[in-house]
């Protein structure tokens, strides 16, 4: 069961970040071609800032869907910087999916939750204690 919920997860997280991106290039290509300035900032400022935060933002998603598929083609846990970064992405997550509910609606409310719940699912399936088959079977002693 943990192996598909971890590619899942990843598929989910690799959709999620070119909808960040392409999100992100529209608000870009908007606020440049409005030539408006908010609070006396440069308009092109905006337009890089925002160019920059989707793509970071896109990199990080990729980044943590790399460390779930990994996690579900070998079928182990990942290594600590792999769950920090799944628990951190997953924190984010959680605070986005609150403040989605007033800015964008509960449909994008309910997607983020979606998401969070994956990851933790992917989490929990591959915490301590969990071992493959193959790994429980040359750990047990045989009988002579």
């Amino acid at each position: 069961m943990r192996r598909p919920v971890a590619i899942v997860t990843a598929l989910v997280l690799f959709g999620e970040a070119v909808g960040i991106v392409l999100i992100n290039a529209v608000l870009a290509t908007v606020a440049e071609n409005q030539n408006m300035s908010l609070a006396g900032l440069d308009p092109d400022a905006m337009s890089a800032g925002t160019w920059a935060m989707g793509g970071v933002s896109g990199l990080l998603l990729v980044l943590c869907g790399l460390i779930a598929l990994i996690a579900g083609i070998r079928d182990r846990a990942p290594g600590r910087v792999g769950r920090i970064v799944l628990i951190g992405c997953a924190v984010v997550h959680g605070v986005l999916g609150a403040v989605t509910v007033g800015l964008v609606g509960w449909a994008a409310f309910a997607f983020m939750m979606v998401v969070l719940a994956l990851l933790v699912l992917t989490l929990l399936s591959y915490g301590p204690g969990t071992r493959p088959q193959a790994q429980r079977a040359e750990l047990t002693p045989t009988a002579p």
